[in-house]
């Protein structure tokens, strides 16, 4: 291999040469230092966990990177109250406030707790019931979503994400999917707040009654199977609850033709039977 100092170059100053490795190392403990002193919030993804710390101190830690710097988020500072739950933010992007540092170690400590305090105390003065905001989820259940608003948790039941029949939110969501939702109420005093991701749509109801009426046959797609019926859905928003056919069964996703029973504008309800399997 040719090594940098056996070719002559017009103007090259050997003493002018930049360490691009040193540059950007430098570069990354001055935003570091930069975080640490003006108490600013950082972003980044947890790209692992280990342990640290001596044997009778040891602590479970959250890795995160600045650039080449690495930084540990002990899980108490996590918001973790077990590995699992750790383990569960493995790979999502998380904020942090740098606590301390050791430049000869090459790492800082960081804690995610107090980044979310200072982000909700700006949050809480900022939003207003009946503000239109974003949400980031980072958990989803099968009947809840649990999404971030500025450093708040928002717990979204099923029923408040969207109108028609959901089945299951694993199928529609995932960790860090953005919902905009309306802010509900607020309790400043508890920091919490109740949003609602359905209360920011456009409801579909009495509007998709002029496109259906009693005893007219529409086509749609098997949404749902439960127990006690077979949910239809005819438009975006709009599900039907059939009777299971008594000598055929049907399956999520199926395109079935249906007649209309009975249409409930008051409980936002469409009653309908299954004609034929497509």
């Amino acid at each position: 291999m040719l090594e940098e100092n056996t070719i002559l170059i017009e103007g090259f100053d050997p003493t002018k040469m930049v360490d691009q490795e040193i540059e950007h190392a430098s570069e990354d403990w001055r935003k570091v230092y930069g975080a640490y002193q003006n108490k600013k919030i950082l972003q980044a993804p947890i790209t692992g966990i280990e342990n640290f710390g001596t044997k009778e101190n040891e602590k479970i830690c959250a890795i995160v990177t600045v650039g080449t710097i690495r930084g540990l988020i002990p899980m108490e500072f996590a918001g973790a109250d077990n590995l699992r739950q750790l383990r569960a933010m493995t790979g999502q992007t998380v904020a942090f406030k740098v606590v301390n540092y050791d430049r000869e170690a090459e790492i800082f400590t960081g804690s995610r707790l107090e980044a979310l305090e200072q982000m909700a105390d700006i949050t809480l003065r900022k939003i207003e019931e009946g503000d239109h905001i974003p949400a980031v989820i980072h958990h989803v259940g099968q009947h809840i979503l649990r999404a971030d608003i500025g450093g708040i948790e928002a717990v979204i039941p099923i029923e408040d994400v969207r109108y028609g029949w959901i089945d299951n939110l694993h199928d529609e969501f995932s960790t860090g999917d953005v919902l905009k939702v309306k802010v509900i109420s607020i309790d400043k005093e508890a920091k919490k707040v109740k949003v609602s991701a359905k209360a920011a749509q456009e409801n579909p109801w009495p509007d998709c009654t002029k496109r259906y009426q009693k005893g007219g046959e529409y086509v749609g797609v098997v949404s749902g199977v439960r127990e006690y019926g077979v949910f239809v859905n005819l438009e975006p928003g709009v599900d039907s609850l059939a009777s299971h056919l008594k000598f055929q069964n049907v399956k999520k996703g199926d395109r079935v033709l249906v007649r209309v029973q009975n249409i409930n504008v008051k409980d936002e309800q469409v009653r309908t039977r299954i004609i034929r399997v497509m």
